[in-house]
C-alpha cells in the first residue's frame, strides 16, 4: 500500500533510538523528510546519514533538549530551516522515573509535567496553523499502555501520559475539519532499550533475575513475545498517512493483546 506521504515533511521528537528513531526511519523508507532530535549531536548524525544512505526520504538531526522551556520555539525554527515546514508532528519523549503512587514527589512531577506534558502542547499548538492552513496535518503522540490499565511501579508515567489522552482528544474535535488529524499510540512491551531499563528494575526491586522477569512478561502478554519496534513504527506510519485521513481522536493500541480490558 502507498502510504501517500513520499515529500511530505516529518518532526519526529525522541529519535536518536529505540521507537522514535523506528518512526522516522519507517517515514523515511516511505519518502517522507524527516527531522530527527534528541540530545546527543553525534547519535544523531549517525542516525541521519544512514536513514539517507537507504536513498528515499531525506532525513536531518538537531540537537534539543525537552527540559529546555524555548523547547517548542527551537523546534519550529529548526524544522524550517531543515524541512520548510511540519506536515507530520510525531511527540514522542523519553519516560519517567519508576515508582508507586505512594512515592510519588510533586517536585518530580511537575518537572516531568513540563517535559512530558507542556513542551507537547506547546510544540503541536505551534505547528497547527501551517497544517490548517494547508489542509493537511497529522499530530500523532506516542503514549504508554498504561493509560488504558496503569502499570505497576510505573505512576508517574500513567499519570501524566494520561493527560496526554484527554488532551489529544479534545484538540482531534477542534481541527478534524480541517484535514488535521490527531491520535495516540500506545505501545506495550516493545523491546527497546527502555523496556530493557525497567526490566532490570523490576529485577532489582523483587529481587529476581531479569531472565525471570522478561518470561513472565512474556507469559501475560497473548503474543507471548515482545514487539519489535519496526512492528511499532509500522503502525505510526500508516496513522500519519495520507490513507489513514478518517482515522482521528483515536488511541490505539500496539501491544500484543496485552491490555486485558476491551
Amino acid at each position: 500500500m502507498d502510504l501517500e506521504i513520499a515529500g511530505k515533511r516529518a518532526l519526529v521528537l525522541a529519535s536518536s533510538r529505540g521507537l522514535g528513531l523506528g518512526i522516522a526511519e519507517a517515514l523515511a523508507a516511505e519518502g517522507a523528510d524527516v527531522l530527527l532530535c534528541g540530545r546527543s549531536a553525534d547519535r544523531l548524525s549517525a542516525n541521519a546519514a544512514a536513514i539517507n544512505a537507504k536513498g528515499r526520504g531525506k532525513a536531518h538531526g538537531v540537537a534539543a533538549d525537552l527540559a529546555d522551556p524555548a523547547f517548542a520555539e527551537t523546534m519550529i525554527e529548526a524544522a524550517d530551516k531543515a524541512l520548510g515546514g511540519i506536515d507530520i508532528l510525531v511527540n514522542n519523549t523519553g519516560g519517567p522515573p519508576p515508582g508507586g503512587a505512594t512515592e510519588m514527589s510533586v517536585e518530580v512531577l511537575q518537572a516531568q509535567f513540563q517535559m512530558m506534558v507542556a513542551r507537547v502542547v506547546d510544540l503541536s499548538t505551534r505547528a497547527l496553523p501551517a497544517m490548517r492552513s494547508a489542509g493537511f496535518g497529522r499530530i500523532l503522540t506516542v503514549g504508554s499502555s498504561g493509560v488504558v490499565q496503569p502499570i505497576p511501579n510505573l505512576a508517574y508515567s500513567n499519570t501524566l501520559r494520561s493527560a496526554l489522552v484527554g488532551w489529544t482528544k479534545s484538540l482531534s474535535n477542534e481541527v478534524a475539519a480541517d484535514g488535521v488529524t490527531v491520535n495516540m499510540l500506545l505501545p506495550g512491551r516493545i523491546h527497546t532499550d527502555r523496556v530493557d531499563e525497567l526490566d532490570a528494575a523490576n529485577a532489582k526491586r523483587s529481587d529476581k533475575p531479569i531472565d525471570a522477569i522478561r518470561e513472565s512478561a512474556r507469559q501475560s502478554i497473548p503474543a507471548k513475545r515482545y514487539g519489535t519496534v519496526e512492528e511499532f513504527a509500522a503502525v505510526a506510519a500508516f496513522l500519519v498517512s495520507a490513507r489513514a485521513a478518517y482515522v482521528t481522536g483515536s488511541v490505539v493500541r500496539c501491544d500484543g493483546g496485552a491490555i486485558k480490558s476491551v
